[in-house]
């Protein structure tokens, strides 16, 4: 439903017709700028919509109307989890594998290429990160959550004024998402992008912001951007977050 300009809807429009995509038994589905991508349940990647920086991932930088599946070095992979945000993409194999297509302008896709642009998915070699668990991309970053959380791209990555850029993973200490000798087991659970933001869920229902604050999409209780995680206060139990271009939206679990 929605604009359909670029294909990015899978399908021919009826005017006022109740749709359903009957091919495609699809368990996770993730919208970008003008494309989209679907995730089967048996860990196919399918794309469809605007491909002009390759992020459908389908060899070509056309338009794609129909879903497709997706190749590359995905072909014969059983792809657990996918993201896209503008016009980069990303997937996580069972097997905790990343990969990656679409724009590079900001150094998503550093680690294989030096191109701005990518129009198949690439595995994406990050050497002593361990097995991936879930990723997600922005704008101009990306991150990602192995146990511990990692970003790379361009913007307000989390660790300070002084990082603005970076073509292979940081890693942000643990210790700024709650974890102390008081409190040693705290795990996050969770990642986000929004355009410019970042989002981070714990095993303890707590939710951690950073990033630009446009428009206090943060949730901090001021304007200023955030460079570090930041707890945001929420009363109950957050199980979920999604991250807009300027805002953000939680799914709480009351503590009564």
């Amino acid at each position: 439903m929605g604009n359909n300009a670029y294909g990015q809807c899978g399908r021919r429009i009826i005017e006022d017709e109740v749709y359903r995509l009957e091919d495609l038994h699809t368990h996770i589905l993730s919208c970008g700028q003008d494309h989209s991508l679907f995730l089967t349940d048996t860990g196919k990647v399918f794309a469809c919509g605007w491909g002009a920086d390759g992020q459908t991932g389908l060899g070509h930088h056309k338009i794609s109307s129909s879903p497709v599946e997706v190749g590359g070095d995905l072909a014969g992979v059983e792809v657990q989890q996918i993201s896209t945000y503008g016009d980069c993409s990303l997937a996580v194999s069972r097997d905790g594998q990343l990969f990656g297509w679409g724009n590079s302008e900001y150094l998503q896709l550093a680690s294989v290429t030096e191109s701005t642009q990518i129009n198949t998915p690439r595995h994406l070699p990050l050497k002593g990160f361990g097995k991936a668990v879930q990723a997600a991309c922005g704008g101009t970053q990306v991150v990602v959550l192995n146990g511990e959380v990692f970003v790379w791209g361009y913007g307000i990555l989390g660790k300070g004024p002084k990082l603005s850029e970076s073509s292979t993973p940081e890693m942000i200490p643990s210790t700024l998402f709650g974890r102390s000798e008081f409190n040693p087991s705290v795990v996050v659970t969770g990642v986000r992008c929004g355009l410019n933001h970042f989002a981070a869920v714990t095993d303890r229902g707590e939710l951690f912001v950073w990033g630009k604050n446009v428009r206090g999409c943060l949730g901090i209780g001021k304007r200023d951007d955030q460079y570090f995680p930041w707890r945001v206060t929420v009363p109950g139990q957050v199980v979920d977050v999604a991250c807009g271009v300027d805002h953000m939206v939680a799914l709480v679990k009351s503590l009564l």
